[in-house]
């Protein structure tokens, strides 16, 4: 199956560039998996598509304000970084540009030096293994410095920090966030549990490999990045009875899908548990636990697309995709969500 096989057209005019001011409000593409059936709905009026026993299951990963600016020693030279991924307790696996600029040794300054980084090390795909040096909580720190990550293609500064984040973020550790939780709000996750729905929470700590291009003709050949997950024995629970008692497990997003199928046994029981995964699901693979999805659009020939046509088909999933875009909804981190069913 080649890369080619996952592009669409896409106005860049649909691209999203601000979150709505009600979450909720964004619109809802419902996709029949069987048929191909589409239908247009808001984001609030999923709560129609749940049933009471199934298992509504969100990741509560919080993302990093981890994008900081800072300027290079003896040249003043202002220098981009982005952590990715917390090596020892100061040190940091990072993306940084101009890379040029970043041999091993460099230090670069922060804040008026509040914080300061040296390269130390340069790892694969260039990324630079950058220790820092600080008084104080360096969380706290990053909340004064760092700006989120928001991806490229977004380019309106975001005036609220807390609209890169779902409403039930928790555990610090994202590059990315989880972009199809961004929908939810606190009166619709009580709603939704009002009407007998278990809510799991999982945690899968989004890294940017998740959303790297697919650069190899071939599928098969792209390499995923590994990234951290976590499941405890209250999720594991409320999973595995929804599927004892023949109901739904909903995933909301694409990292709750690869984190529970990551973690499921061959029968697609759970267990609490926490790991690496480097999971990459496209056609041809077979759901273990996941019976529905809840996701954003997803950019042409991205890894992501391939998951939700392993769900729903190829086909099934670019004809939506063209409605959408004939409907104008609007596309990829801040835009409007699907619901694969």
């Amino acid at each position: 199956m080649r890369r080619q096989d996952f592009y669409y057209e896409l106005p860049e005019e649909l691209i999203a560039q601000d979150p709505l001011e009600d979450r909720s409000s964004s619109r809802l593409l419902v996709l029949d998996k069987e048929s191909g059936v589409v239908s247009h709905h808001v984001f609030r009026e999923i709560t129609g598509y749940l049933t009471e026993g199934d298992c509504l299951v969100i990741n509560d990963t919080k993302v990093l304000p981890a994008r900081l600016i800072g300027a290079k020693e003896g040249t003043n030279a202002k220098i981009e970084i982005l952590l990715l991924k917390r090596r020892e307790n100061s040190i940091w696996e990072t993306l940084v540009k101009p890379g040029k600029k970043a041999k091993i040794g460099t230090k670069i300054h922060f804040g008026d030096g509040i914080l300061t980084g040296e390269v130390v090390d340069v790892v694969e795909e260039g990324n630079r293994l950058i220790q820092f040096t600080y008084e104080g909580i360096f969380e706290e720190i990053l909340d004064q410095l760092g700006q989120m990550p928001l991806p490229p293609y977004i380019t309106h500064q975001l005036e609220d920090k807390n609209r890169y984040q779902t409403v039930y973020a928790a555990h610090t550790g994202s590059a990315a966030a989880p972009t199809a939780g961004l929908h939810f709000t606190p009166e619709l996750l009580k709603n939704i549990e009002e009407r007998g729905v278990d809510i799991a929470k999982v945690t899968l700590h989004v890294g940017l490999g998740t959303f790297r291009p697919v650069k190899v003709d071939e599928i098969t050949d792209h390499h995923m990045h590994s990234e951290f997950y976590q499941i405890d024995e209250e999720a594991a629970v409320k999973i595995n009875r929804a599927k004892e008692n023949g109901k739904r497990v909903i995933c909301v997003g694409t990292t709750s899908c690869r984190t529970v199928e990551s973690a499921a046994d061959e029968k697609g029981r759970l267990r609490a548990c926490s790991g690496w995964t480097e999971i990459f699901i496209y056609p041809g693979y077979r759901f273990k636990v996941l019976d529905c999805l809840i996701t954003n659009f997803h950019l042409p020939e991205s890894t992501l697309i391939m998951l939700v046509s392993a769900l729903a088909g190829r086909e099934n999933v670019l004809a939506a995709y063209e409605e959408a875009v004939k409907e104008r909804y609007r596309f990829f981190s801040f835009g409007d969500a699907m619901l694969v069913i």
